[in-house]
């Protein structure tokens, strides 16, 4: 709850869905490829508000409490450094996958309001889901005016809410009409793709925590983008090299995380489907991966002075 109320959360949620129907009602050219081209953006904007949502999350609940002295104050009640920890990823997870949701609700709309050169915008969708912000800002304002509530946490929860409603009502009772071909369908391959991002939202959240427990957020927002992008082309830079029996290569290969196994856009884009035996997999690669962070976010934290 204390980072569904931080301003910032609240701004990330409504610029990322919106950005993400946006991207869905731009006309691209693409000689046919217009709705993988969406596809594959609309992933991306889910992960990289995951990764701003991580490090901006993570930052405002240990950085800034053992800066300010919070930390230390709940620290002297009867509560452990372990509790303390695992209690600030519990939460950090919590406002991450609801984060995560409200982005593949929009993604699946998105893919859905797709068009190709033949087509033209789906303006209904737009107006569905622009208006479903609209209304949720307007429940959270007149909440906050007649029953003194907390504007940005009521937003955050009418916003998911109402956007889920306004897309649901849009998939399931309206339809796309357009020049050339059949009505848009969604593309419910995008649900285990986007259940992969949450995983690797998750372990960027416990890498986020981790580094926080030390640092500030611009140096945490960079490390944390270092991370990604490295793992993103840990097969190019190290995986030829550890299976060649570099001693190295292997220790920094299973260092850092191996984004492309939670990156479906190359599946999406082809059509392929993506198992849940697959997913169930990552799951284990996530928890593994997950508890050693933790342990490290521990260890960081033990030792540090909170005076």
């Amino acid at each position: 709850m204390e980072l569904v109320r931080q301003p910032v959360f609240l701004l990330l949620l409504t610029a990322s869905g919106a950005f993400t129907v946006f991207l869905a009602a731009v006309p691209y050219f693409g000689f046919g490829d217009d709705p993988k081209m969406v596809k594959d953006m609309v992933l991306a904007v889910m992960l990289l508000s995951g990764l701003l949502g991580a490090v901006l999350s993570a930052s405002s609940s240990v950085a800034q409490e053992v800066r300010t002295g919070t930390a230390l104050a709940v620290l002297a009640k009867p509560v452990g450094r372990f509790t303390f920890i695992m209690g600030k990823y519990a939460g950090l997870a919590g406002a991450l996958t609801l984060l995560t949701f409200f982005n593949l609700v929009a993604s699946l709309l998105a893919g859905r309001m797709a068009f190709d050169a033949y087509g033209d915008a789906d303006m209904t969708s737009v107006g569905f889901y622009f208006g479903a912000i609209v209304a949720a800002y307007l429940v959270a304002a007149l909440s906050n005016f007649f029953l003194q509530r907390v504007f940005v946490a009521d937003a955050v929860f009418a916003l998911v809410i109402l956007t889920t409603l306004a897309s649901a009502y849009v998939i399931l009772f309206t339809k796309l009409e357009r020049s050339f071909g059949n009505g848009g369908t969604v593309d419910w391959e995008m649900v285990p793709a986007g259940v992969l991002l949450l995983f690797a939202i998750w372990i960027l959240a416990g890498i986020a925590l981790a580094v926080s427990t030390r640092l500030d957020l611009i140096p945490t927002l960079a490390i944390c983008s270092g991370v990604l992008i490295l793992g993103m082309m840990s097969d190019f830079l190290f995986g030829a090299r550890a299976e060649a029996g570099s001693w190295w290569a292997t220790a920094a290969y299973a260092a850092l995380p191996n984004w492309q196994l939670f990156w479906m856009s190359d599946a999406i884009s082809m059509g392929k489907p993506i198992p849940w035996t697959y997913v169930g997999q990552a799951l284990g690669y996530m928890v593994g991966y997950l508890g050693a962070v933790l342990a490290g976010a521990l260890l960081l934290f033990q030792d540090r002075e909170l005076n």
